[in-house]
This record gives C-alpha cells, sequence and structure tokens, in this order.
C-alpha cells in the first residue's frame, strides 16, 4: 500500500504554501494533518474557511472543541483526539471532562445536549435519533444552530477521514484511551 508521508512546504502548490505560512504565524507551526491535507491547496482552504466561519456564529469554542472530540471519537481518529484533547483542556476542560465528553456526556445539560446530537449525527451517518433533535431543541436551540452543528460535524469528520486513510505521525501528545 502507498505510504502517504508528510509534505514539505516545497512540495506543494503557492496556494497551499501561503496557508502554511498563516499557520506557521498563527500556530507556531503546520500539523502533520494539516500538511498533509495541504497536497490540495482547494481542501485545506475549504476546510480552513468552514472553520473559520462557523468559529464566531452560535457555538463558543469550547462547545465547537466538545463537537470535535465526540465527533473524533466516533470516527475513531487518534490524531483529532490528540489534538482536540489539548486544544479542549486550553480552552477550559479538565482531562476527566474531555473523557466524558468523549463519551458522549457532559455534566452541563445544554452541552450534553449539543454531544449527544453530534454523536447522534456522526454514528448514523447524517441522520440523528428523534431523540437527541428533541433534546437539542429542548436546551434552547433552533434550526441555525442545528445548521451549524452539522457543520461542525462535517469538518470535523473530513479531518478524522483525511487521517485515517493517510496515518500521518501525530504530533500532539496522545490523548488518553477511553476505558
Amino acid at each position: 500500500m502507498k505510504t502517504i508521508n508528510v509534505p514539505t512546504r516545497e512540495q506543494v502548490s503557492a496556494e497551499s504554501q501561503a496557508i502554511f505560512d498563516n499557520l506557521q504565524k498563527r500556530i507556531g507551526k503546520v500539523p502533520n494533518l494539516y500538511a498533509v491535507m495541504g497536497y490540495s491547496g482547494a481542501a485545506l482552504k475549504g476546510l480552513l474557511d468552514l472553520e473559520t466561519t462557523l468559529a464566531t456564529n452560535v457555538f463558543t469554542a469550547k462547545e465547537r472543541e466538545a463537537v470535535y472530540l465526540v465527533v473524533s471519537e466516533v470516527n475513531g481518529c487518534q490524531y483529532c483526539l490528540a489534538a482536540h484533547t489539548l486544544t479542549a483542556i486550553k480552552r477550559g476542560f479538565t482531562k476527566e471532562e474531555t473523557l466524558q465528553i468523549r463519551r458522549g456526556d457532559a455534566a452541563d445539560s445544554k452541552l450534553k445536549a449539543i454531544v449527544q446530537l453530534a454523536k447522534s449525527i456522526t454514528e448514523n451517518k447524517g441522520k440523528a435519533s428523534d431523540e437527541a433533535k428533541e433534546n437539542f431543541f429542548n436546551a434552547g436551540y433552533n434550526e441555525t444552530a442545528l445548521m451549524e452543528l452539522i457543520g461542525l460535524v462535517v469538518a470535523r469528520t473530513f479531518t478524522n477521514y483525511a487521517y485515517i486513510n493517510t496515518e500521518v505521525p501525530i504530533d500532539f501528545p496522545a490523548a488518553e484511551p477511553l476505558q
């Protein structure tokens, strides 16, 4: 089977090089998964544009990390679990809370509704259970929030699938396995 290597800056298009430069300035490095996605400047730009657009709307940074954790757990993406566990802790979650979220639960009822709906969408290939949707709407969310949650699930599923199909080296501390 073909091995997909992490490209250097010189091995990608000018569009990807510009994105790499922005990532380097913004976060201090180009994560291996983004670098591999950089084989297609359009794919990398599309993902980052979606994430940027969804970052300033219904859900807080902490809530987005919770979605990313549960989606990555369901999809079995060790890379994204490592990256988003680190980010979730930086956003204020405890290690135990990150594990609880990955199991599809949360102490806060609104966060629990978000996590359970994201989990249901992911487990059921897009078709969430009626119960998960009802709990989400009963927690005070509306159709706008539903569409944005679906967008968050799609964005993380894209990176999950990119990792699963490339198995690039994980350049973040490994996430603790669930018991």
